[in-house]
């Protein structure tokens, strides 16, 4: 039986190494330990899948990054002008560099669609120091995030086909914005099982995946709130997703996010809307209805004299005297 240590750490009794295993061995024998979520095969295989992938991706990422210092060591500063240094423009531009080009308004010109109105700031931007040094080592980035790439698209196609028999929840909670990317899809897929009835309720679930706050009172006093640890693939998933709904206008969990920002901050709206999220999934995994959203005005909707107020209250404090009169 797999079991959590932080439960058996909560249970009196004998803790040194030489008696452990007897003492773990009686909890389990009176059924006082409590075994942990193991997927089923099936999705065990997706789950290497889905973490490889990310440990993948993460690694390109530090590989960008590190050809993005050499660059800057060379005086040539793409990244503040370019977003990706790594797109179609951006290579272009470096495979010139890396084979002999050092005329700064040649490399400008070799950029893409709406890169080129930034030609001007691109010209002194790829004025620099750049050498034979400098080229061989960025060539040697470029062919480890290739090489990082293609494992990645590997990894992904086989991905679409260990997926298979979870396409009906995939395409489900590919509804809920936030997660219309297929990649937050498969590590929630991978790291819940997809399958609800695991947990009994929906909080059983946000708790699991440590989205929901700590509970640590005593006698009245209220010492942490504080999340406890989680799977950290399911937060980064859930996380990433969260920040993505931040800068949705138009979305219910995008106006959630920033109603709870504006009062507790970024951090902990983050946490709370992937709480909201694991909570959605659990209801439509659970009996099976589509993601229905309710709208970026819902809160002024629901409380529609507050907005009202709210709305007064800042145009008086900007030193507006404000009279209202309904239409209609």
């Amino acid at each position: 039986m797999l079991v959590n240590a932080r439960h058996v750490k909560n249970l009196p009794g004998r803790k040194s190494d030489v008696s452990d295993a007897t003492w773990l061995a009686q909890l389990g024998a009176h059924g006082l330990v409590r075994g942990s979520f193991v997927p089923p095969e099936p999705i065990r295989i997706l789950r290497d899948l889905t973490r490889a992938r990310t440990a993948i991706t993460r690694e390109r990422g530090r590989e960008v990054q590190r050809l993005e210092k050499l660059l800057k060591d060379a005086g040539i500063k793409l990244s503040a002008v370019a977003s990706d240094i790594t797109g179609v423009s951006g290579r272009l531009m470096l495979a010139a560099l890396i084979e002999g080009q050092r005329d700064p308004a040649a490399l400008a010109d070799l950029a893409k669609r709406r890169l080129r109105s930034k030609i001007p700031a691109l010209t002194e931007a790829l004025t620099g120091r750049f050498s034979e040094h400098h080229a061989f080592l960025a060539q040697v980035h470029l062919d480890l995030i290739d090489r990082h790439t293609e494992a990645i698209e590997e990894i992904t196609a086989r991905i679409e086909v260990v997926i298979e028999p979870f396409q009906g929840f995939r395409d489900l909670i590919a509804t809920i914005p936030g997660i219309a990317t297929l990649t937050t899809a498969d590590v929630i897929i991978a790291e819940t099982g997809a399958d609800m009835t695991r947990f009994p309720t929906a909080g059983h679930l946000a708790s699991w995946a440590g989205t929901t706050p700590g509970s640590n009172e005593s006698a009245g006093r209220v010492k942490s709130t504080k999340t406890r640890p989680g799977n950290p693939y399911l937060q980064g998933a859930l996380g990433a997703a969260a920040m993505t709904l931040a800068r949705s206008p138009n979305t219910y969990l995008g106006a959630q996010y920033r109603r709870i920002a504006s009062r507790r901050g970024p951090m902990k709206a983050n946490v709370a809307i992937q709480h909201k999220m694991l909570i959605t999934i659990w209801h439509m995994g659970t009996t099976g209805t589509i993601y229905e959203d309710l709208g970026a005005d819902y809160f002024t909707r629901l409380h529609p004299e507050r907005a009202k107020n709210r709305a007064l209250h800042q145009l008086e404090a900007m030193g507006y005297e404000v009279t209202l009169d309904r239409v209609g």
